[in-house]
């Protein structure tokens, strides 16, 4: 391993050198601006799944090749870096910020898996809920940097509780742990002592007793399995309930616009490049995705069940094993030791639950929102909207009661810079560069008309293709790249056969996700992989059957309750009319 990262290393550099001297023949044999531009995005897809330079230094390449190949201005460049989607995600730092610095996602967490009986199929699942929920409103990686260690605690209290057990166990069956038998052996030796005393006082004659039976050799433990493992189905369960955690908080994450990165960047370019659609909102993605989220969920998690646990084990037992008594113990003493909720709790829940109210509100659809009451600035008022006021009371709410001293907020600029992910910012600006220029060189138009011969196909089996060949680049290349990459280049082929861009986009959008097969996949594999209880190939088996529920779910809502919910089967009015219309 150590040999293959020093070879990595030394090809890094070799990477970044000859990767644009062996495209450059693109630009220089064809004279054409879509040909320079595919030059300037074949580079970038090579950086990015390679990251061989960090991914925000390569979403900088935009701002610097695209004056000088003639593409974009500079100025007009930079104006495309900073969107809405910038406003927004500020907005949702705050509530993460105030949420992770007041421990509100622990009391969340510990109060979602607490409950009705902690036997490992039931815990697996409380805990798959609890950090979906998370995923929701925070980052995919902060929502398993949150539960994972609560996770792992609760992993070693059952396996010490059933290596306890099993001593309680054998000992009893030796007479050693049964408080009768040791009563009796406690008054057999006070008799014993007591004859000794009397035979040497010369009150008694000694009375011939019985030779003591020899105590017999100390048992050896058995070699624990793997390593540090008691038997093979603790292992087993560590495992189950590691990959829970990071495959709930991707499935979580799909369910609001602000949950993933990616969700934010699709919404953003259909905003940016379909203005008049008004259609992408928070309601309408939270009504399309909570079902897909129930479903992967239940799914993963009987997947999961299966493959870690068995179905012998039983879900709904009513009397608890002695792990599970153990388990339930630590799990209530650590909600415990959170004491009660505190004002800076109470105050963060009420901004994070009229955050959520508002953008349910704001253009639901179904009924008039809240943005009607503004009927001269229709548009005006985004979720960054929302988000952003919210996110300004933060620095304003004290943080103590008003008859504090000291006057401190519930935030302060340093808690804000320590949670804000600006290196997304700049990836997710790149991405919005790079499809700017596409659309102005042509080079999106020509993708899609080289693409054409797909119309030929039944829609939904272009989707599925589409939503393969993202999850397979996906599970080596970052989400928010994979998802910059194929937004400007399905979004024509989308037009160019007649096909409402929403059927091919979400879709695409929602796969974009589904990175579970490799520990360097995303951040929350990576993160439980270092806990040590997986190897990649456990990642692999497990991950390529959640890869197929996850397509297949998103297939079905999309042939489902998606379809009238956005209006699928029907061309557009917001969209270019290019070849026909209709589903």
């Amino acid at each position: 391993m150590k040999r293959l990262r020093c070879s990595w290393s030394s090809l890094k550099p070799l990477i970044i050198v000859c990767t644009p001297l062996a495209l450059l023949p693109l630009p220089l044999v064809i004279r054409k601006k879509e040909a320079e531009c595919a030059y300037i995005l074949i580079l970038m897809a090579v950086y990015w799944m390679t990251e061989v330079i960090p991914l925000s230094v390569t979403a900088l390449l935009p701002a610097l090749l695209f004056p000088l190949f003639g593409i974009m201005k500079s100025s007009r460049v930079a104006s495309v870096y900073f969107k809405d989607f910038h406003l927004l995600l500020l907005g949702v730092i705050c509530l993460a910020t105030s949420i992770e610095k007041w421990g509100l996602h622990r009391r969340i967490a510990l109060r979602l898996v607490t409950g009705l009986g902690v036997n490992p199929g039931m815990l697996m699942l409380r805990f798959m809920v609890g950090c979906a929920f998370l995923s929701m409103w925070l980052s995919n990686t902060s929502a398993v940097a949150m539960v994972m260690p609560i996770v792992e605690a609760v992993i070693q209290q059952v396996l010490n509780a059933s290596e306890q057990a099993s001593k309680d166990h054998k000992g009893a069956l030796n007479g050693i742990s049964n408080p009768s038998l040791q009563l009796e052996d406690i008054e057999a030796q006070y008799d014993q002592s007591e004859k000794i005393k009397s035979i040497e006082a010369g009150i008694t004659e000694p009375v011939q007793t019985a030779p003591e039976p020899e105590e017999p050799e100390a048992v050896k433990p058995p070699p624990l399995y793997n390593g540090k493992y008691r038997t093979r189905e603790d292992h087993m369960m560590c495992k189950g309930l590691s990959l829970c955690i990071a495959y709930s908080s991707s499935i979580g994450g799909l369910t609001t616009l602000s949950g993933t990165s990616t969700n934010l960047i699709f919404a953003e370019y259909i905003y940016q490049y379909y203005p008049e659609c008004s259609i992408i909102n928070f309601g309408n993605w939270f009504v399309l995705c909570l079902p897909i989220c129930i479903i992967m969920l239940i799914l993963s998690w009987i997947f999961l069940h299966w493959m870690y646990l068995g179905f012998r084990a039983s879900l709904c037992s009513r009397q608890q094993s002695e792990k599970e008594k153990h388990t339930a113990k630590v799990l209530q003493d650590q909600y415990n030791s959170l004491g009660p909720i505190s004002w800076q709790e109470i105050i963060t829940m009420i901004i994070f639950i009229l955050m959520a109210i508002l953008w349910f509100t704001r253009n639901p659809g179904f009924m008039p929102g809240w943005s009607s009451l503004f009927p001269d600035y229709p548009g005006y008022a985004t979720d960054a909207t929302v988000a952003l006021l919210l996110g300004f009371m933060f620095f304003i709410i004290p943080a103590h009661k008003p008859n504090a001293e000291h006057y401190v907020a519930l935030i302060t600029w340093k808690d804000f810079q320590a949670c804000m992910p600006w290196e997304i910012s700049l990836l997710v600006g790149g991405g919005f560069a790079l499809a700017e220029g596409t659309k102005i060189s042509g080079l999106s138009t020509w993708v899609a008309e080289l693409l054409t011969p797909l119309g030929s196909l039944p829609p939904l089996a272009t989707v599925t293709i589409a939503c393969l060949i993202v999850t397979s680049i996906t599970e080596v290349a970052s989400n928010a790249a994979t998802m910059t990459i194929f937004l400007p280049i399905l979004a024509p082929l989308a037009e160019a056969i007649g096909v409402n861009p929403l059927y091919m986009l979400i879709p695409t959008a929602l796969c974009v996700s589904f990175s579970f097969l490799l520990p360097v996949s995303n951040p929350p594999n990576a993160i439980v992989f270092t806990y040590g209880h997986l190897t990649s190939m456990d990642m692999v088996k497990a991950g390529l059957g959640v890869n197929i529920i996850g397509v297949l779910t998103v297939l079905l809502a999309l042939t489902t309750w998606g379809t009238p919910l956005l209006n699928l089967d029907t061309y557009p009015d917001w969209a270019p009319v290019v070849n026909g219309t209709g589903v």
